[in-house]
């Protein structure tokens, strides 16, 4: 058996690209603070929106944050983030996104999204919405519900959904 103990907790960030909200932005922001105060490494696609939000928040925290973009060349890759990664491989790269992440933080979010929380489901990776009853964590909460998904795990603040996060991928590595 491999010892990982010295491994960084991977969480991926999933979410709305182009305009948000101040709301959503704050959130967001807030998430990528506490993801660089725990020192675990932050996973996102790496564009705008939702994904240029936390990685705002985890270069201020002074925290690594990764970017798997859907382009060749990384031209659209948020100014914030520590590590590019560009793919061209446009929404595909959604699962390079979770199967690099141990667990899984939602916060809004449309069909990419979606397809990120059903891969998510599929490597059996913890999901963790910061949201609930909105948009697709309204929809994934459904899928939950009726056993299509895996169950999400629900998160008040910023700090809760980075803890559980940390705390699910602790607990899972115990096991192994």
């Amino acid at each position: 058996m491999v010892d990982v103990s010295f491994k960084r907790v991977q969480i991926g960030v999933i979410g709305s690209s182009g305009l948000i909200d101040s709301k959503l932005f704050s959130l967001a922001y807030e998430v990528g603070q506490e993801i660089a105060k725990s020192g675990a490494v932050l996973i996102c696609g790496g564009r705008d929106g939702i994904m240029e939000a936390v990685s705002k928040g985890v270069k201020d925290g002074g925290g690594i944050s990764v970017g798997i973009v859907p382009s060749y060349t990384g031209e659209d890759a948020n100014p914030y983030l520590t590590v590019t990664i560009a793919t061209g491989i446009g929404f595909a790269r959604n699962a390079l996104v979770v199967a690099s992440s141990d667990a899984v933080i939602v916060i809004s979010g449309r069909a990419g999204t979606l397809s990120e929380l059903a891969i998510a489901s599929l490597l059996n990776k913890p999901i963790i919405a910061l949201i609930k009853g909105r948009g697709v964590a309204k929809i994934a909460e459904k899928l939950a519900e009726e056993g299509i998904i895996n169950p999400i795990y629900e998160a008040e603040t910023p700090k809760k959904a980075v803890e559980k996060a940390i705390d699910t991928v602790t607990k899972k590595r115990k096991k192994e």
